[in-house]
């Protein structure tokens, strides 16, 4: 969600401000918010001791996510206008579509001219600005048809403030005088809170989620601010969409990891992504990234993994464009999140270049008029596709660091089976000389993308210009 003006960016919230959070909600807004944070802390610890549950469907494995924003994608901005669109992204090679959130925005508080997309006023409608609920469904019929999945953004956490829940009361956080508020620890005045210790409530959410998946056939959700509801509640409403078709769930957060036991197959890369634009202003050495993807393999449940992205709304809209945050570094930022273990990202235009920030409350369209980074997008798709060393989660090869001589050089192998993808990066913004001792990695590689055959023995020798990378595959 946008988090200005009169915003802050949800998913950047670190634990300590989580913790913040709970104890300013808990004096804030009494017994139900109370209930509700006091579910959250117990489903946590329960749920960490149990084994995992949630069973990542097998078209999961290899994919590449692409996250619409259908207000900003086309002049029209519709649904319509979008699949225009799909033939491109088909040849592109993207697998999910990630819509943001597509039903109707609340009038009262609305921020701007058009709204914050995350102030839900009917989780059973589509906004009219997009289009009507047949041109959603003949989309995603489409899509379908041509071997896309599509996976809906979900804003469970709160409602607009006209959102027809509004009449019951007792289904949001209320202050001591019996007043709804909006999210405690927040400034996000365009919307009102969540009560998750009402079971009515509940039920009401996840009979809307499961709505879109029988009736519109979508394959998962993106779920918005995730660690601002309680695990048991996803727990449940995934075995609950289970019964309906194997699904796909993302969760906006870092901080929970036992989202991903039962609930979610996938959170947001924020430490990755906190670490590239680190790299890219001199401030982070490249063996923090190595030892990011060491840790990846402790922290993580069996089978799930991170979302890794250079973009997103959120990041384009109010932190600034990849090209603000890394200047040269865009294109081995984005090698990066294709190879390490993860899935990874492109956001809408970042193929045709897009250089600057979307307006988040307003129609500001995507300029298509350059497409020179398609290529570019398309050669790591494949590279991804091909390789089952870089598959997402535990169908891919652990992450196997290399020593090299210069440090701002980052130097890894990931092995599956007889398949080795082999990565040597200049991560900083100077010229390098040095080598990389490839150990067990050593044998016979293909340059990617250009498919040159090299020998690799025990030491690899390399001159990088700034930012400057390598990848071989055997």
């Amino acid at each position: 969600m946008g988090d200005k003006p009169g915003k802050m960016a949800r998913a950047k919230r670190p634990a300590v401000l989580l913790l913040a959070l709970l104890m300013a909600a808990l004096a804030a807004c009494g017994d139900a918010r109370q209930v509700k944070e006091d579910e959250t802390v117990n489903q946590t610890r329960d749920t960490a001791a149990e084994p995992d549950a949630r069973q990542m469907p097998d078209w999961a494995e290899s994919a590449v996510m692409y996250e619409v924003n259908i207000r900003q994608y086309t002049k029209e901005g519709t649904f319509r206008a979008f699949a225009d669109h799909l033939p491109r992204l088909k040849e592109m090679g993207v697998d999910i579509l990630w819509f943001m959130p597509i039903h109707p925005i609340s009038e009262k508080n609305r921020l701007g001219t058009l709204g914050s997309y995350y102030a839900v006023r009917n989780y059973k409608a589509v906004n009219p600005e997009f289009g009507t609920a047949e041109d959603f469904r003949e989309l995603v019929n489409k899509a379908h048809d041509m071997g896309f999945k599509v996976i809906l953004d979900w804003v469970a956490n709160h409602t607009g403030w006209d959102n027809p829940w509004i009449d019951n009361t007792d289904w949001y956080t209320t202050d001591d005088s019996g007043r709804i508020v909006h999210p405690p620890g927040t400034n996000w005045q365009d919307v009102a809170d969540l009560n998750y210790g009402n079971p009515d409530m509940r039920a009401a959410m996840i009979d809307a989620m499961k709505y879109w998946v029988e009736e519109f056939d979508v394959d998962g959700f993106r779920a918005d601010y995730a660690g601002g509801v309680p695990t048991d509640f996803w727990e449940t409403a995934r075995a609950e969409l289970e019964t309906i078709k194997p699904v796909f769930m993302l969760a906006e957060d870092d901080a929970q990891i036992s989202l991903l036991r039962r609930a979610f197959d996938a959170n947001y890369g924020w430490e990755l992504y906190h670490l590239m634009n680190g790299l890219a202003r001199g401030q982070r050495k490249p063996e923090q990234v190595a030892l990011y993807a060491k840790r990846l393999e402790k922290k993580y449940p069996a089978g799930t993994f991170p979302l890794h992205f250079t973009s997103n709304h959120d990041e384009n809209s109010w932190t600034g464009t990849e090209y603000e945050r890394l200047g040269g570094a865009v294109k081995a930022m984005a090698a990066l999140t294709f190879t390490v273990p993860g899935m990874p990202l492109i956001y809408s235009g970042q193929e045709a270049g897009l250089n600057k920030r979307l307006q988040f409350f307003e129609k500001d369209e995507i300029p298509w008029d350059d497409l020179s980074l398609q290529s570019f997008y398309r050669d790591l798709i494949r590279l991804k596709h091909d390789n089952p060393a870089l598959r997402n989660g535990a169908a891919g090869g652990a992450f196997q660091a290399l020593e090299a001589d210069d440090p701002n050089i980052l130097a890894f192998a990931r092995t599956k089976e007889d398949n080795t993808v082999l990565v040597v990066m200049n991560l900083s913004d100077g010229s390098v000389q040095g080598s990389v001792r490839t150990a067990m990695s050593a044998g016979t590689y293909r340059s990617f993308p250009q498919e040159d055959e090299i020998e690799i023995g025990d030491r690899l020798a390399v001159e990088l210009d700034p930012w400057e990378y390598r990848i071989f595959v055997k």
